[in-house]
């Protein structure tokens, strides 16, 4: 899910969704791997990354109506402009920052270190973004390197769990019951040597008592 998620993040239109899908896969890894950072940081970084796009459909707008009017709307609407790039650069700032522990955490986990490189490059392409063309090309690299990440890990048979304590008992597939090997001791006839059985008083060859 997360990997279709990060290829429809390409797409403006329809990105609403890729960011949907990319947190409904990474809460999936998460639960897997029993890391809740993996999501928290996710999670985290849509959140900036939501307000960050808010703050640009609000403001171009903005400019535009106000700037229309005079000089003076237009220097204060440019300057405000100004301003909420820099809130917005921010905010875009944190989100990379929130995706690319996400990411180191997750390549930790799944072993497949790709998601570093696409972290890093995530949060170096939001630095750049002050040069537009720059960041916005180093962030597609960095989505498309998650996308390949996504589809290449690796998961086990088996779901991933903690290995057993060493202190674990292992049950037996049979278990041993213990026989207990009862032992009678001989007993002879001290008069004449003819064994006799145990607990006799008389030996029944010759007649003598026999010792208790």
């Amino acid at each position: 899910m997360s990997g279709i998620g990060s290829i429809l993040l390409i797409f403006p239109i329809i990105s609403i969704v890729g960011i949907i899908l990319i947190l409904f896969g990474m809460k999936g890894l998460s639960d897997y791997y029993k890391e809740p950072s993996i999501y928290q940081n996710a999670l985290w970084g849509v959140i900036f990354g939501i307000i960050a796009l808010i703050a640009i459909a609000v403001a171009v707008p903005l400019f535009f109506v106000f700037g229309a009017f005079s000089v003076f709307t237009l220097g204060l609407s440019l300057l405000g402009l100004f301003g909420l790039a820099v809130v917005v650069f921010v905010f875009y700032l944190i989100a990379a920052m929130y995706f690319r522990r996400a990411f180191n955490a997750l390549a930790q986990k799944s072993g497949e270190h790709m998601f570093e490189t696409a972290g890093l490059l995530l949060f170096i392409g939001a630095i750049l973004t002050i040069f537009f063309f720059i960041g916005l090309l180093l962030i597609l690299v960095a989505w498309i390197l998650a996308t390949i990440a996504f589809f290449s890990i690796k998961v086990p048979a088996q779901p991933y769990a903690a290995p057993p304590s060493p202190m674990t008992p292992v049950s037996s597939a049979a278990p041993q019951t213990a026989t207990p090997m009862t032992t009678q001791a001989t007993r002879y006839c001290p008069n004449c040597g003819a064994p006799v059985a145990p607990n006799t008083a008389f030996c029944p060859h010759c007649g003598k008592q026999l010792p208790q």
